[in-house]
C-alpha cells in the first residue's frame, strides 16, 4: 500500500513515484456507493488537499436508481445545498489497478462547518468515538459475498462448488487481479474462496480500526466491480438476486482494543475455553438487545430482507452461539485468545459498511454501558429449534417498524435516523407496486438492484 498517512509531502513522493496524475475524492453516500471528484493530482498537491470539494447534499437522501425520494430535511424547498467534502489525508491510496489515479477519502460538513447530520461516515465516527471515551478502540473485519455474472447479469456458472481448489479455475485470472488490486489499494486481503452459489465467490478482509475497515469495505466493493468489468464480467453485491439461490451477505467481525500499559491488547482475549469473558457478554448483549432494529441498516431495500429465510446460512432469530452458523452473533471464545471476537452475521452485501458498523458499536457501547446480558447460549440448529428467541424482520416493512423510534434510531441520530426511514419506506411503497409477492425476486426488482449494489 501506498498512503498518505497525513504528510502531503510523502503523498507528493508517491505520486511521483507511481506516475497519479489524477486523485478521486471520495464520500459514501447513504447507499455506500463512492461519490466525490476527481482531481488534478498537481491541483490537489498544491492546495486540493486542503481546500478539498463541494457537491449537492441530495447525495445523502439518494436512493439507489438516483431517484430522490420525499425527504424533510434535504429537499427542493431547501435548495439541495452544498456540502463541503474535507480530506482525510491519511487515507490516501494509489490505485494500482488504474494507474495514475489515487484516491483520498473525506468527511462531510454542513453549511455551518459541522459534520453532516446524514453522512455515513460522521454517524460512524460518532459512535467510534462514543467507545474511545469508555477507553476501548473497536477493531473491525469484514467478509463479503458476492455474485460473478456475464454483461447479461446472468451467473458465470450453473453449479455450486463451494471452496474448491479445483472447479472455476477459468476465474481465478479475474480473481486474482481483484486480490492484487485491493491488496495495491491497501486492503489487507487474508483469502478468497468459491462460496455456496453458482458464481458467488468471497474475499476476506483482515482486521483494523473501525472507520478503516468501513473506507476498506466501500471501497472494496467499488474495486471489485471495476475489476470483474475490466475482465469482461460484471459483479453484483446484491443480496438475493435470485430466489433459488444462496444470497450475499456482509458479516462483520468486531473485537475491542485495551490499553495494557504497554500497548494495547484485545479485550475478549481473557476468556474461558467457551465462555465469553464480562466485557464481551456486554457487549454482545448489546448487540442481542438491539438485533431487531440493526436489521433495518443491514437490509434497506426490499430485496435484502429476502435472505433471512431458513436454511440459506443467514440467521432467522435473535441468537448467539460458539462456532454455529446458524446464530445471529458467532463468538469466538477461546482461552486466552488475541483472536477473540463477535461475528454479526445477518447484514447483506449490499449494507452500507459505515452505517452497519456503526449500528453494531451502537449496540455493543449501549451493552456496555448498561451491562447487557445476552441471555442463554443457543446450541445446535437454530432455524428449527429457535425456542423463544424473537424472529428477526423479513421484510422491509417490519425491519423499519423495528428501527423507527427504536432506542438505537436515537443513539444514531433522530435526523439521520428519521431521513434513513424514509428512503427505505419509498422502497416499500415501489416494491408494493412492483413486487409484491414475500419471497419473489422478479425482473423489476433484479434491474433495480442487480447492477448499483
Amino acid at each position: 500500500m501506498t498512503s498518505i498517512s497525513g504528510s502531503i509531502d510523502e503523498f507528493r513522493a508517491i505520486a511521483d513515484q507511481h506516475g497519479v496524475h489524477t486523485v478521486e475524492l471520495a464520500v459514501p453516500d447513504t447507499q455506500g456507493h463512492l461519490r466525490g471528484k476527481r482531481i488534478p493530482a498537481k491541483r490537489f498537491l498544491e492546495g486540493g488537499h486542503e481546500s478539498g470539494a463541494n457537491a449537492a447534499d441530495a447525495i445523502f437522501v439518494f436512493d439507489m436508481q438516483n431517484d430522490l425520494p420525499d425527504n424533510e430535511f434535504v429537499n427542493i424547498d431547501t435548495g439541495y445545498l452544498d456540502c463541503h467534502f474535507v480530506p482525510d489525508n491519511a487515507t490516501g491510496r494509489v490505485l494500482t489497478h488504474r494507474p495514475g489515479y489515487a484516491l483520498v477519502f473525506a468527511d462531510t460538513v454542513d453549511e455551518h462547518g459541522a459534520p453532516h447530520p446524514l453522512s455515513p461516515r460522521a454517524v460512524l465516527r460518532a459512535q467510534i468515538e462514543r467507545c474511545q471515551a469508555a477507553g476501548l478502540d473497536p477493531l473491525v473485519a469484514t467478509e463479503m459475498e458476492f455474485f460473478l455474472c456475464n454483461q447479461d447479469w446472468t451467473p458465470v456458472q450453473e453449479h455450486i462448488q463451494y471452496s474448491s481448489l479445483t472447479d472455476g479455475l477459468e476465474f481465478e485470472p479475474v480473481l486474482l487481479e481483484m486480490r492484487n488490486a485491493l491488496l495495491g489499494a491497501g486492503i489487507d486481503v487474508e483469502s478468497s474462496n468459491a462460496e455456496y452459489g453458482p458464481g458467488q465467490f468471497e474475499i476476506n478482509a483482515g482486521p483494523t480500526d473501525a472507520l478503516t475497515a468501513a473506507d476498506n469495505a466501500a471501497l472494496f466493493k467499488s474495486i471489485v466491480k471495476q475489476v470483474a468489468m475490466q475482465h469482461g464480467y460484471r459483479a453484483t453485491f446484491m443480496p438475493k438476486p435470485w430466489e433459488e439461490q444462496s444470497g450475499s451477505g456482509m458479516h462483520v467481525h468486531t473485537s475491542l482494543n485495551a490499553p495494557d500499559g504497554s500497548g494495547t491488547v484485545n479485550a475478549f482475549a481473557a476468556c474461558e475455553e467457551g465462555q465469553p469473558n464480562d466485557l464481551m457478554r456486554s457487549w454482545l448483549g448489546g448487540m442481542i438487545e438491539h438485533a431487531e432494529a440493526l436489521t433495518l441498516l443491514g437490509a434497506s431495500t426490499p430485496n435484502g430482507p429476502k435472505r433471512i429465510r431458513p436454511y440459506t446460512f443467514a440467521p432467522t432469530h435473535v441468537t448467539w452461539g460458539l462456532d454455529n452458523r446458524t446464530v445471529l452473533a458467532r463468538c469466538i471464545a477461546e482461552a486466552n485468545s488475541s483472536a477473540n471476537r463477535v461475528e454479526f452475521r445477518s447484514a447483506g452485501a449490499d449494507a452500507n459498511p459505515y452505517l452497519v458498523i456503526a449500528g453494531i458499536l451502537a449496540a455493543g457501547a449501549d451493552g456496555l454501558e448498561r451491562n447487557l446480558d445476552p441471555g442463554m447460549l443457543c446450541i445446535g440448529d437454530m432455524y428449527t429449534n429457535p425456542g423463544d428467541a424473537p424472529a428477526l424482520p423479513t421484510d422491509l416493512a417490519g425491519a423499519i417498524a423495528a428501527y423507527s423510534g427504536s432506542s438505537l434510531a436515537g443513539q444514531l441520530g433522530d435526523t439521520f435516523s428519521r431521513s434513513f426511514v424514509s428512503i427505505a419506506e419509498a422502497e416499500v411503497a415501489l416494491a408494493a407496486e412492483h413486487n409484491p409477492e414475500p419471497d419473489a425476486v422478479n425482473d423489476w426488482e433484479r434491474a433495480r438492484f442487480i447492477e448499483h449494489s
